[in-house]
């Protein structure tokens, strides 16, 4: 299971004074520190945290595996070809929304998307649709031909404590999109208390968690709090049953 951590909120704490602290390169040498396999930046429209400038240097630093989240916007596809980053992971964006608030909806006529995805698989850099668990949106995704989804889970983390439901919805748009032939990835709102369950999902095979480890920071510093993730993520997946235990279970 790769651990990507998401490291726009050092960005968003340096943005609020304009400054040049704390400095989102260091974080995500922090970060790799701690076991994180790559870093996720999401370069936004409004610029709210992540600059130009955070992502040209860390799309320049040896050894990091980057994963550039973005909108279909002719502007920032642009920026995300001239600089290749491992991964790109289209998004949606408003202006108004605090974070993401849900996936990508998913036209099957719809250009501009098909356009940003041919545009960055030209450019060699491989492509992830973040989506909403939901079979039918997984089907439209994989008929765009990218190598990967990442499921939302948004619903999860707000309802976890309550029921399952969002929990079983994940587990059953996992085997779907695997079944397609997508990498599947998850993120949204998982923290300390509730990864585990997801990350014990066997067909995920990435997750991108940001706030909580950033918060926490706070506390442990990023490079024990990315640790503390890491521990939790792998013994999770410690506990998946054997693949042939699956079969045998039908």
């Amino acid at each position: 299971m790769r651990l990507y951590v998401n490291i726009d909120h050092v960005a968003t704490i340096r943005e609020a004074r304009k400054t040049d602290e704390p400095d989102p390169v260091r974080a995500a040498a922090d970060a790799l520190a701690g076991g994180a396999d790559g870093i996720t930046v999401h370069l936004r429209e409004d610029r709210r945290h992540i600059q130009d400038a955070d992502v040209r240097a860390l799309a320049r630093r040896p050894g990091l595996t980057l994963n550039l989240e973005l909108a279909a916007s002719p502007e920032i596809v642009r920026i995300a070809a001239q600089l290749r980053p491992h991964q790109a992971t289209l998004v949606p964006e408003r202006r108004q929304e605090i974070t993401t608030e849900g996936g990508l909806a998913i036209k099957a006529r719809d250009r501009r998307l098909a356009g940003a995805i041919g545009r960055l698989q030209d450019a060699g850099i491989r492509v992830s649709l973040f989506i909403d668990p939901d079979p039918r949106t997984i089907d439209r995704a994989a008929a765009f031909g990218v190598a990967a989804i990442e499921l939302h889970t948004g619903r999860y983390a707000h309802t976890w404590r309550k029921n399952g439901r969002a929990l079983a919805q994940i587990r059953k748009a996992a085997r779907h999109a695997r079944e397609a032939g997508l990498a599947v990835h998850a993120g949204h709102g998982l923290t300390y208390l509730n990864v585990r369950p997801v990350a014990a999902i066997p067909e995920i095979e990435e997750l991108n968690i940001g706030h909580s480890i950033v918060a926490n920071a706070v506390f442990w510093g990023l490079e024990g709090a990315v640790r503390r993730m890491r521990e939790l993520v792998d013994g999770a997946v410690s506990r998946q049953p054997s693949a042939v235990s699956r079969l045998a279970d039908g």
